[in-house]
């Protein structure tokens, strides 16, 4: 899931605000605008999507087309920027109450513009074709806010330990099962660690660091009241815990500084340590390494409570200043946009991991025969139990507030308590 690759910068690509007023409306021209034209009485539709790479922008182009054909009695056009800039002026049009009808949204940010999206009911699914049953377990977890379902995902993720084989065959350390614990992830990351290298790398990224700490209590930092809840004492300890890996257990090296936000997964993908953890996301890459590497991937350790694993992910959903015949229209372009043949397209591309699971399989055929087998293993055992993200709506403060005070953390400058507690008092509401 390329927009959520903490090491990626994709380049920024013009939106005028102008697009905005028309992205409901009835067509409009404009430099990020793509789509046929159509005649004056046909409804037209706007998409408006993140794309920042040229295969971004061409897969935006062919799962539109699959739209278009699915539905030639409705204009559909695209408006695009690239994921640095997507919230920025999403923020600005949600404002104004001028958000494109069909608004693609990232699951984590959900919690700062469910209000300005439509809830989707039974009969709006009925109206775009969409069965329920037909996604993966948990992925409409991943667009539902307070019980109310705001979107259908396009994608879904989950995170996961990488490890290299390579390195842990060298220091004659048993590979991680799928039934692994706590214990056995310290005793690898201790037994991979040498005078050259660490057995493991922290993360700086949301879930890079956090992914641990929840599968270890059972707990989320967000309490079932969408409530911030980073004191919870069970959390709390498992952050502790987390902390002392680079502090107490020294398997882990400190993080230079706050710009280093994708130091975990750069010293893995660059061959430097033998264990981080990331999003399924990121399998692709891995096990295509450049550095030349063996990788293995396996699910998150099991704690006391089980192993606590969230399920991420990315949808569209239906903006609500959409209304009437265009609200109509605008289901069934999101019905076109989740089709078994969008899904497929995005599955055989290996962009991202497929919501609709009988498009799935596609996924792994993309891959490199000699890792499909290795990357399915880890997938459907990391996908196993997954339970949707709760948030609220200071978590992308929050997550502010913990990069520069992870490195203070991680160099023993500040408990990983403190740091909780006055995350706590400065973003709980």
């Amino acid at each position: 899931m390329n927009p959520r690759t903490t090491r990626a910068v994709l380049a920024a690509m013009t939106v005028t605000a102008t697009l905005a007023v028309t992205a409901c409306g009835a067509g409009g021209t404009g430099t990020t605008q793509s789509g046929s034209a159509g005649a004056s009485d046909k409804t037209t539709i706007t998409w408006d999507m993140w794309a920042g790479s040229e295969d971004d922008k061409k897969w935006v182009a062919d799962t539109l087309a699959i739209a278009q054909e699915a539905n030639p009695d409705i204009v559909i056009e695209s408006q695009t920027a690239a994921w640095g800039d997507y919230f920025t002026k999403l923020t600005a049009n949600a404002s104004s109450g001028n958000l494109a009808c069909v608004t693609s949204m990232n699951g984590q940010r959900l919690n700062g513009f469910y209000q300005v999206l439509s809830p989707l009911s039974d009969e709006d699914l009925k109206t775009a074709g969409i069965d329920k049953a037909a996604f993966q377990e948990g992925a409409l977890d991943i667009l539902t806010y307070d019980g109310k379902l705001y979107g259908i995902p396009y994608d879904v993720a989950a995170m996961m330990v990488y490890y290299n084989k390579d390195m842990l065959a060298e220091t004659k350390t048993p590979e991680p099962k799928a039934d692994w614990t706590f214990d056995d992830f310290v005793a690898t990351a201790k037994g991979a660690t040498t005078d050259k290298h660490k057995g493991f790398a922290v993360g700086m990224g949301e879930f890079q660091w956090m992914a641990l700490p929840i599968a270890k209590a059972g707990v989320q930092p967000v309490n079932d009241k969408n409530e911030l809840d980073l004191t919870n004492p069970d959390f709390v300890a498992a952050a502790e815990w987390y902390a002392g890996l680079v502090t107490k257990e020294k398997v882990a090296d400190v993080v230079p500084s706050a710009s280093e936000a994708g130091w975990g997964e750069d010293q893995y993908s660059n061959g430097n340590v033998a264990m981080a953890v990331d999003g399924t996301w990121n399998a692709k890459s891995y096990f295509t390494n450049e550095a030349g590497f063996t990788a293995g991937a396996t699910r998150l350790p099991k704690g006391d409570k089980g192993s606590t694993g969230l399920v991420l992910g990315s949808g569209f959903g239906i903006a609500a200043n959409c209304q009437g015949a265009q609200r109509e229209a605008a289901l069934k372009v999101l019905g076109a946009l989740v089709s078994k043949k969008a899904q497929d397209l995005l599955a055989s591309s290996g962009r991202s991991y497929p919501a609709r699971t009988e498009s799935q399989p596609l996924y792994f055929e993309a891959l490199p025969e000699k890792t499909r087998a290795d990357v399915k293993t880890a997938f459907d055992a990391t996908f196993t139990g997954v339970v949707g993200q709760r948030s609220t709506s200071t978590w992308a403060q929050a997550n502010e507030y913990f990069t520069p005070n992870l490195v203070s953390v991680y160099t023993g400058q500040m408990s990983m308590t403190d740091m909780l507690t006055q995350g706590q008092k400065q973003f709980a509401k």
